[in-house]
């Protein structure tokens, strides 16, 4: 398998959500119980930081992010969602994605990611920390998935130049 990461393009919308509903099927990936319509998924992430990663022409997995607020002091925090296909996991597919979205995100001027993960999605959590991700807390019973409430874990990885200019 050949792993080539490039831009988002609105044709890979098809493979982008089925993906993403992989994720949301495994129960440990998100709240969402369903994929948005293009549009509304569209309006929620930086349209400068889509990624997909490709063996060829089948996407294996995608990340993106999601602006945190939008106060002009947070113009430099972002969301990470990072999803990979259930046949490219434990690949380095996630590892190569969110690698090149860190990269991104600080070619924009973002100078802290932040990321929510359950405590049972530990390929996550371990893929975030490789990727300099450090764990700041744990938010008990934030929200329900279905009846059962979920505890979230919160990493943040902030750019090595904070603080520098």
């Amino acid at each position: 398998m050949t792993i080539a990461i490039s831009a988002m393009r609105p044709e890979d919308w098809g493979e982008v959500r089925s993906i993403y509903l992989e994720g949301i099927a495994t129960g440990h990936a998100t709240f969402e119980t369903d994929a948005p319509p293009r549009e509304s998924w569209d309006a929620a992430h930086l349209k400068e930081a889509r990624l997909v990663a490709r063996d060829g022409g089948a996407v294996l997995g995608w990340a993106a992010l999601s602006p945190v607020s939008s106060r002009c002091v947070y113009a430099g925090v972002a969301e990470v969602s990072v999803y990979v296909s259930a046949k490219a996991r434990g690949r380095g597919v996630g590892r190569a994605l969110l690698r090149e979205l860190v990269a991104a995100s600080e070619r924009q001027g973002i100078w802290s990611l932040q990321a929510g993960v359950f405590p049972e999605n530990r390929a996550s959590l371990e893929l975030h920390r490789r990727c300099g991700f450090r764990e700041v807390g744990r938010r008990e019973s934030l929200g329900r998935l279905g009846s059962v409430w979920r505890d979230v874990i919160l990493l943040e990885r902030r750019s090595p130049a904070v603080g520098t200019t």
